[in-house]
C-alpha cells in the first residue's frame, strides 16, 4: 500500500485557538492515509484533523475485517480517538469541543451513522454477501448478530458520509439521528455498497433532516477517485 507523499512537518506547532476538529474513518481494509488529500486540505483551511487505523479492519491487520465484531468496534474506535484528542493530545487545549465533525467512507460511513445515533439491523439490511464462506456471512445465516448497544457520540456535530455501507433498512433504525449530515453516492458503489442504497438511506432519515430538493446530478470527484467514480450529492445542508 502506498507509498504516499505528504506535505507537512512532524510535530510542527499548532497556530490558533478554539480550532474545529474533524475525525476520519476509513473503509474496509483501508488506512489512516487513505484520505490524506482531504486531511491536508482541511488542515490547510484551519481544521485539526485526526485519522486512525481501525484495529482488525485495516490494511495491515484484517483479523476482524470479515466479522460482525468490526461493526461493533469501529464506532468505539472513533469515540476513543475523540477522547484522546480532547484529553491527552498535546494540542487538546486548542480544540473547540463544540465544533467536531466526522468524515467516513464506506464502512467508515456506517461508523458515522452509528455515532450519529443509528442502530443497525444486520439481518434485514440490503447488503450482499459475496462469499458465503466468509465468517460474516455465516454469522448472518446463523442469526448470530451483536446484541449489545453500539457506541453513539453526541459530541460530533456534523457528518459527511461517502458511499456509506447501509445497515439501516428501516426509518426506525435512524430515528435518533439528529445531527446535520451530507451523503455522497458513487455511480457504481462497491464492497457491499449498492448504487441504490445511499438514496434509500437519505429517504429514511428523519423528515426534519430532509431538504426540500436534493441534487442528484453527477459530479466528477476531484480527489483519488476521479477516474473511478462519478459522485452525486444526495443530501446536503
Amino acid at each position: 500500500m502506498g507509498p504516499f507523499v505528504l506535505k507537512g512537518r512532524r510535530d510542527c506547532p499548532v497556530v490558533g485557538e478554539t480550532l474545529p476538529l474533524v475525525v476520519i474513518s476509513h473503509g474496509h481494509g483501508g488506512s489512516f492515509l487513505g484520505h490524506h488529500d482531504l486531511a491536508e486540505t482541511l488542515a490547510d483551511a484551519g481544521f485539526i484533523v485526526a485519522a486512525i487505523n481501525h484495529p482488525g479492519d485495516t490494511f495491515s491487520d484484517m483479523s476482524h475485517g470479515a466479522e460482525l465484531s468490526s461493526f461493533v468496534e469501529r464506532p468505539t474506535d472513533i469515540k476513543r480517538l475523540i477522547d484522546y484528542m480532547l484529553g491527552a493530545a498535546p494540542d487538546a487545549a486548542r480544540i473547540d469541543p463544540q465544533r467536531i465533525g466526522f468524515f467516513g467512507f464506506s464502512r467508515g460511513g456506517y461508523t458515522g451513522l452509528v455515532l450519529a445515533g443509528g442502530n443497525p439491523d444486520f439481518l434485514n439490511a440490503n447488503v450482499p454477501c459475496p462469499d458465503p464462506a466468509l465468517p460474516i456471512c455465516q454469522q448472518l445465516r446463523n442469526k448470530d448478530v451483536p446484541t449489545q448497544p453500539l457506541t453513539h457520540d453526541p459530541r460530533i456535530k456534523v457528518f459527511v458520509l461517502a458511499d456509506p455501507l447501509n445497515e439501516f433498512p428501516a426509518p426506525g433504525n435512524l430515528t435518533n439521528v439528529k445531527a446535520p449530515m451530507q451523503l455522497w453516492a458513487s455511480e457504481f458503489g462497491g464492497d457491499g455498497v449498492l448504487p441504490e442504497t445511499t438514496p434509500a438511506l437519505a429517504n429514511m432519515l428523519p423528515q426534519s433532516m430532509r431538504p426540500a430538493k436534493s441534487s442528484i446530478e453527477p459530479r466528477r470527484a476531484k480527489t483519488w477517485c476521479a477516474l473511478k467514480f462519478k459522485w452525486a450529492p444526495v443530501l446536503a445542508f
